[in-house]
């Protein structure tokens, strides 16, 4: 190949791949999970650490795991919209409490309410990155079966549980 058309070429290729992302919602992230099991775990619960909570305690229910913590801004501004899914009781929510201190969580849910069924308590984030974890606040929705079926990176909003989520709970 003419050497003089290589360096047009490549960045023709690498404007196209640049164009290309411009269009990309920076919120999905691809992940790995998406139509495979869920990764098991045992966790303290936050409220309680004497009492583990385990993924095979939902078996049978679809249901969201929600990554959060008391330090994150965004984990604040979506745990009002936890809160009204759990009050409408479509689906289970289970929190992921990521690389927090035990107290500083359990002071947000007294203060601003508990929308969690369970509060699995990741104090060093390792089964965080289990499950392709890169910040909080994320959601994962597991199906009855036990399969990661949609993943949301960011705060979720009614419409993103609308769009994302709620056509599997009735599944």
């Amino acid at each position: 190949m003419n050497k003089k058309l290589l360096i047009p070429l490549a960045f023709v290729a690498l404007a196209a791949v640049l164009f290309w992302g411009l269009f990309r919602d920076p919120r999905e992230v691809p992940s790995p999970l998406i139509g495979k099991p869920a990764p098991q775990f045992a966790l303290p619960q936050l409220a309680n650490a004497s009492t583990p909570f385990s993924p095979e305690q939902m078996k049978g229910k679809v249901w969201l795991l929600n990554v959060w913590a008391s330090w994150c801004p965004p984990c604040k501004e979506e745990h009002p919209v936890l809160v009204d899914l759990a009050k409408k009781g479509s689906v289970p929510i289970v929190g992921l409490n990521y690389k927090d201190k035990r107290d500083a969580a359990l002071e947000v849910l007294r203060s601003t309410g508990n929308p969690y069924a369970f509060v699995a308590y990741d104090e060093q984030g390792k089964t965080a990155l289990d499950w392709g974890v890169y910040g909080a606040p994320e959601t994962f929705l597991i199906d009855a079966q036990g399969i990661v079926r949609a993943k949301f990176v960011g705060p979720v909003t009614p419409e993103i549980i609308a769009q994302k989520f709620a056509p599997f709970f009735a599944k």
